[in-house]
């Protein structure tokens, strides 16, 4: 272990008088995943919709329909 750390390695963890300890659900929230790109879902959907549905308009009338 570097030498620098010797000093600090056996000290016990600081506890603040001011700040209550965060509860676990508030901890683990700071980490949980959020989401950046609003209506992305959507527009996956939109697009597999649209895929499947003219995979099957192609396959019934045997000819590929491009989608808008």
């Amino acid at each position: 272990m570097n030498d620098k750390y010797m000093k600090i390695i056996d000290m016990e963890h600081h506890t603040s008088l001011k700040h209550p300890r965060m509860s676990m659900e508030n901890r683990a929230a700071q980490f949980s995943p959020f989401k950046a790109l609003t209506g992305l879902d959507d527009a996956i959907d939109e697009t597999a919709y649209n895929s499947v549905e003219n995979v099957l308009l192609s396959e019934h009338n045997e000819k590929f329909i491009e989608a808008p």
